[in-house]
């Protein structure tokens, strides 16, 4: 029968219970019991009582009520050997305790068990009885019905639910109710249950055991079932809590053998000497329990004791003297002697409490006034150690240090499940060091000796994650390789992880490794090429000045501006080595030095240029009459113009290393495998001033070779001008798009490309045709060739 069955009687019967007080002219006060009284099942006078809520009876007797008239108490039925053990243990504790001349010497303690048959409002009816006793007795008129407790700690409770309905009750009395078997967390809560302890780990910890078990054998798809018998389910390995993983009981019920090979969790095993012994020298109590003897009697030996002279019928009958150690049952089953343990530790932390609170030594002081409140903060502060060596102490909820043997069913030969420890879990060590398992093979489900898995696909390697397969348990998945630029360095990962900006993951996707610097380096192919590009325009433009030189005394040299000449070859020059600033891993110094040198060599260039072209154009100019033109533009005007225009450019380009300088620069954006060292602009507007200010001076130049390229006379460098410009802008123009869609170490490429291509459009347009002539046409080489219709004019510019 349920409890919630039970619920309408037993209310009646806990409303029945309280006491009243009754005043009426013709009595004097007096608390009268309601209901029926009703006393301990067992018990022993002493001089503090202990309480007992232990279940000797597995049920109560189903009844139909009518409602008509006041139900009588509950009637028990199915006797409970598991009670009675544990009715043992505590009989055996408190009777060592007596025995002792160390603890509470010279004090007796009593006890009063009462028998809730597994049923919470008998076992609320039972508390109150223990707190108020059944006795009728007179109260001062001032106040009626107060009185102490009849007992001064109350051990059982039965299981968690029972334990929280009892709890509730005694709560506001702080009567210390401690549990042997009441494990839910629910419990620790102090504010709900302030008098409640435990000699049990509470079920917070058995949870983070078992989940620390489930993760060392890397068991992720777990199932859990509050109904097995009813099911043939074979084939699954299970994992069990302290509530049955060593109980004969279950055994006894797993006919199909579907439990062979479980492992759990289990109270330590607790040998304590002479409770056994103790446990099953079971004798006739007091009268009072003379009944409840019988019955126990009858049911340990199958036996009935002889009523009367009248036939027995066909059952044995009992003599009284039969031996229990020859019984197997579960009587004398000693498997959950870490359970009685537990009862025995819970009477011996009672004690010590009273120990402290009368200040025993040889003797202890009677004086004291006992109240329950006090005896429960003494228990919460004891430590001390059992006989057996084990150290009692309760924390601030009133739970003990959490310990667990880890336990494997395995079957022998002979059919008995033998419970063999295979491992340790202790919660008060730290984290790592809380599992330790042991050296011993465990047998698995179907006496496998592999460790079974929980999954429905294989583990997923290192490379991979975890991906749930759509309708399907999520123990079934698929692995899929991580992506670029992510790895997994774990088995069974259910992430990849990311790997940091300045690395990549490598072709298996279980490493990052450090992504290759790419930049435009001497060693590699196009480098090469660029900067013997570099050095060969260098050795050109050498060779050129020197040609004009070794011939400067010339026509042909003097009539093109000799001085203006060399400066535009030296700064050729420049513009060809800048290139290569341009070439090899980029600093900071390299950075700022490639586009300033490369800014200001081509300003010169290009003034150069200009003051070239503006000399011939001045020059025809001046053949109009009475124009004195190129006094303002001699040779002193045209260096002062070169030097002008080349100030500017320095001007920008120093604005620009002080706003905003360029620098070395790690780009990870363009390729995601490897990393391009380039140079930030820093300030892009000074980077487009300096290229704009080129592109200016440049058309300008453009625009007055081209004027001037007809003009009437033998030489005219205003067409080879206007070629190299015309070049040069070409060169420029189709830079720009170039550059920025050129990705990496090849925009780089694009832009030493372009100072090259213009740098050598330069220099072959204006000087190649020169030395043409100095070399292999001399004889065209006179003044007479050179001066021809305009012989005036072009003696205002040599």
């Amino acid at each position: 029968m349920t409890s919630t069955q039970r619920w309408p009687e037993q209310g009646l019967a806990l409303l029945q219970l309280l006491l009243v007080a009754s005043f009426t002219q013709a009595e004097e006060p007096v608390c009268r019991l309601r209901g029926h009284p009703e006393n301990p099942q067992i018990s022993k006078d002493g001089d503090i009582i202990l309480g007992g809520i232990l279940s000797l009876h597995s049920k109560g007797k189903i009844r139909q009520e009518t409602y008509i008239q006041k139900p009588p108490p509950l009637e028990c039925t199915g006797l409970n050997f598991r009670g009675f053990q544990y009715t043992q243990a505590m009989r055996f504790a408190i009777e060592e305790i007596n025995n002792s001349t160390n603890l509470l010497p010279g004090i007796s303690l009593g006890y009063k068990v009462y028998d809730v048959c597994v049923s919470i409002p008998r076992g609320v009816w039972a508390v109150l009885a223990l707190a108020n006793s059944n006795e009728m007795v007179s109260a001062p008129s001032e106040a009626p019905c107060t009185r102490p407790a009849q007992v001064q700690a109350i051990i059982g409770g039965g299981a968690s639910s029972s334990c929280m309905a009892i709890s509730t009750v005694i709560g506001s009395f702080y009567i210390p109710l401690i549990s042997h078997i009441g494990t839910c967390a629910c419990l620790s809560d102090k504010t709900k249950y302030p008098s409640f302890l435990r000699t049990i780990p509470s079920d917070y910890y058995q949870s983070t055991a078992l989940a620390h078990l489930v993760k060392y054998f890397n068991w992720i798809w777990v199932g859990a079932i509050q109904e097995m018998s009813h099911y043939n389910l074979t084939g699954y390995q299970w994992i069990g809590s302290e509530g049955w993983i060593i109980d004969s009981k279950t055994v006894a019920r797993d006919r199909h053998h579907m439990l062979n090979g479980a492992i759990g969790l289990s109270i330590p095993k607790a040998h304590v000497s002479g409770m056994r012994e103790f446990m099953l020298d079971v004798k006739p109590l007091n009268s009072t329990s003379q009944e409840l003897f019988t019955e126990f009697w009858e049911a340990l030996f199958s036996c009935k004791f002889k009523k009367s002279d009248a036939s027995a019928g066909n059952e044995r009958e009992c003599t009284g003297h039969e031996d229990v150690t020859q019984v197997q049952n579960s009587f004398t089953d000693m498997s959950l002697m870490p359970i009685f343990y537990n009862v025995y530790k819970g009477v011996y932390a009672v004690a010590h409490a009273l120990h402290n609170m009368l200040s025993c030594n040889k003797t202890c002081d009677m004086n004291v006034q006992l109240d329950p409140f006090t005896i429960l903060q003494h228990i919460k502060k004891v430590k001390f150690k059992t006989k057996e060596g084990d150290d009692v102490y309760f924390d601030e909820n009133g739970d003990p240090a959490a310990k667990y043997e880890i336990v494997n069913w395995q079957p022998s030969a002979n059919g008995i499940v033998d419970f063999v420890t295979v491992g340790l879990y202790d919660a008060s060590l730290p984290a790592d060091k809380q599992m330790v398992m042991q050296n011993k093979s465990i047998m698995w489900t179907q006496n496998s000796q592999q460790v079974p898995v929980s999954v429905c696909s294989e583990k997923c390697p290192p490379g991979t994650r975890k991906v749930l397969q759509k309708g399907k348990p999520v123990c079934c998945y698929d692995c899929l390789r991580c992506a670029e630029g992510e790895i997994s360095n774990s088995t069974d990962s259910i992430t990849c992880i990311r790997c940091d900006p300045e690395f990549w993951s490598n072709e298996r996707r279980d490493a990052c490794v450090k992504k290759e610097a790419e930049f435009l380096s001497y060693e590699e192919i196009m480098g090469a090429l660029l900067t013997a590009a570099s050095l060969f325009g260098t050795c050109m433009t050498a060779v050129v000045a020197f040609i004009f030189f070794r011939y400067r005394q010339t026509p042909i040299v003097r009539a093109n501006n000799s001085e203006l000449s060399f400066l535009l070859l030296f700064s050729l020059t420049l513009c060809f080595l800048c290139s290569l600033t341009f070439i090899g891993r980029p600093s900071e110094w390299s950075c700022m030095l490639r586009h300033t040198a490369f800014g200001i060599t081509f300003v010169l260039c290009i003034s150069c240029v200009l003051g070239k072209t503006i000399v011939v154009l001045m020059a025809f100019r001046a053949t109009l009459p009475g124009s004195d033109v190129m006094k303002w533009f001699g040779p002193a005007q045209q260096k002062l113009s070169v030097l002008g225009f080349t100030i500017i450019q320095v001007i920008i380009c120093i604005l620009w290393l002080t706003i905003s300088p360029p620098f070395p620069f790690k780009n990870f954006v363009t390729f995601k495998d490897r990393i391009i060292l380039e140079c930030a602009l820093g300030s892009a507007v000074g980077f487009w001033a300096v290229l704009g200010y080129i592109g200016l001076l440049a058309m300008l130049c453009f625009i007055l070779a081209f004027l001037a390229r007809k003009l009437p006379d033998n030489f005219n460098e205003a067409k080879f001008i206007t070629f190299s410009m015309l070049i040069f802008c070409a060169v420029w123009i189709t830079f720009i798009p170039a550059y920025v869609s050129s990705p990496g170490k090849f925009s780089v490429a694009v832009e030493i490309f372009a100072i090259l291509a213009s740098s050598f459009g330069l220099l072959i347009c204006i000087f190649i045709p020169k030395c043409y002539i100095i070399l292999l046409k001399p004889e065209r080489n006179t003044k007479k060739n050179m001066m021809g219709k305009g012989q005036q004019n072009h003696e205002h510019y040599q």
